[in-house]
């Protein structure tokens, strides 16, 4: 009976030391700054820019002439000889690396303007994660890309974007 009891006091005490320590959560600080209104502007404004713009239509020609040069070696294959083969598929292959040197292009730049966006709105995010951690008594904050599971529940990631949207424009 007093070992019992003694189990139960100790869970009821490590139940308040818990609670009085705060809940926990997870957060993906990129995604929050990413997702807010501010971003998503600067990330269409950079996509609308002329560097951007440029290599985005030379990616375009570039598949357009792979798919054509696709469509008229499906086409032709049976009536071509071997070394028109070789050639076709050559032809082919150089073309597909060059679009995928574009599109690897694209991709950098994409990454790297996503990357001055995110830094430059960091102060602004740790002092937002600041204020939502007080604010929902958060005792322990777990970055969600290390997290193995969790519920829906614990996740604040959205909560810091709409925080960081009501936040004024400088």
């Amino acid at each position: 009976m007093l070992f019992r009891t003694i189990a139960v006091m100790a869970l009821l005490v490590a139940s308040t030391v818990a609670h009085a320590q705060g809940r926990i959560a997870v957060v993906d600080l990129e995604q929050a700054i990413l997702q807010t209104d501010y971003a998503q502007q600067r990330l269409r404004e950079f996509e609308a820019g002329d560097a951007f713009a440029e290599d985005k239509a030379e990616f375009d020609s570039l598949k357009a002439e792979l798919d054509t040069l696709v469509q008229d070696f499906q086409r032709d294959q049976a009536a071509m000889s071997d070394d028109e083969q070789v050639a076709a598929r050559q032809k082919l292959a150089s073309k597909n690396a060059d679009l995928e040197y574009v599109a690897k292009k694209l991709q950098s730049l994409q990454q790297q303007n996503a990357q001055r966006v995110f830094q430059e709105l960091v102060p602004s995010a740790r002092q937002v994660l600041g204020e939502v951690i007080e604010t929902d008594q958060i005792g322990l904050l777990l970055q969600a890309q290390s997290v193995i599971h969790a519920d829906l529940g614990y996740n604040i990631t959205a909560k810091v974007t709409d925080k960081l949207n009501q936040q004024p424009k400088e």
